[in-house]
């Protein structure tokens, strides 16, 4: 199976970016990179300059790259600058993460991202029939509906990618929660989210862990982990396994997930090797067994 990264969610530094990038060209073992801003627009500008080098750099050494469209379109500005990207004469695939991408990618091959919720056989045939060829499928779909959907790509000869790893994103808001929390508008946000690289903590008022924000978006507390499924979904005819970025040590992750998809190690091994890189929140995989997504399942029955 493929390996992916997704575009990075977080506002990080333009630095930051440039460093994390240049890493996984030399280091990382993965296929496919996503980049762009898929959260919020008024981060673009920060490291928009940046992304001719950076996809060169990943081509070079290798890897694919596909720009990734922003997730909610509101503004006039926003819908220009989808415009632009779908309309590119670079040649690199796009990924529509909003309707607004889909009626400039119409008729051209093109990706279709997770914030898209293609939750249905019947949706995926009808973006197909329009150009799509690859889908990232939301989060919190269970492995029975993946199965549906990797029937149905099969005979569309889509492919299909799934998240395995990184905090789930399971909202977008017109409003910034983010900058709500610290007494500021969306139009007046002073880019505070800038301090939490990693997202937000959310906790509920008796002090327990709960959710993540991240500007408009909330996000799982907790990181997906999906080793354990990864067998099964190489049966079931997942093509890509997509890895969220986070502020982790993703070159490590990408080779234990390489390994595990080609089959150097087993799902238990995967984990293991997982927490021993000490990460501060807790891995779950609830959406995957039809349960709550915070839910750590696979860890359950073993016990």
């Amino acid at each position: 199976m493929e390996l992916t990264l997704g575009p990075i969610p977080f506002h990080w530094s333009a630095e930051a970016r440039r460093d994390f990038y240049a890493r996984i060209a030399d280091e990382a073992p993965v296929d496919t990179v996503y980049l762009g801003e898929v959260i919020c627009s008024k981060r673009a500008p920060f490291f928009e300059a940046d992304l001719p080098d950076i996809a060169d750099r990943l081509e070079e050494a290798g890897k694919r790259v596909v720009f990734s469209s922003l997730a909610e379109i509101m503004l006039k500005r926003e819908r220009k600058a989808t415009e632009g990207l779908c309309q590119g004469e670079d040649g690199r695939e796009v990924e529509a993460n909003n309707a607004a991408a889909l009626l400039h990618l119409m008729g051209k091959p093109h990706r279709v991202g997770p914030y898209m919720n293609v939750y249905n056989e019947e949706t995926m045939a009808f973006l197909a029939a329009r150009g799509a060829t690859h889908f990232a499928l939301p989060a919190e779909l269970p492995r029975a509906a993946v199965a549906v959907l990797c029937d149905r790509a099969r005979t569309l000869g889509a492919g299909v990618e799934v998240q395995v790893f990184g905090r789930a994103s399971l909202a977008l808001s017109a409003r910034c929660y983010h900058a709500r929390a610290h007494g500021r508008t969306k139009d007046n946000c002073l880019f505070v989210c800038e301090e939490d690289p990693d997202g937000m903590p959310l906790d509920t008022l008796d002090g327990k862990g709960f959710l993540t924000v991240n500007g408009i978006q909330t996000m799982s507390r907790s990181y997906l982990n999906l080793a354990e499924a990864v067998p099964e979904m190489a049966a079931l005819g997942v093509t890509a396994l997509r890895l969220g970025p986070q502020q982790q040590d993703m070159v490590a992750i990408a080779r234990i997930y390489r390994d595990l998809a080609d089959g150097r190690i087993g799902p238990d091994e995967a984990t293991a090797r997982l927490e021993a890189l000490g990460m501060e929140v807790g891995l779950s995989d609830g959406f995957w067994w039809g349960e709550a997504g915070y839910r750590r399942i696979a860890r359950a029955a073993s016990a």
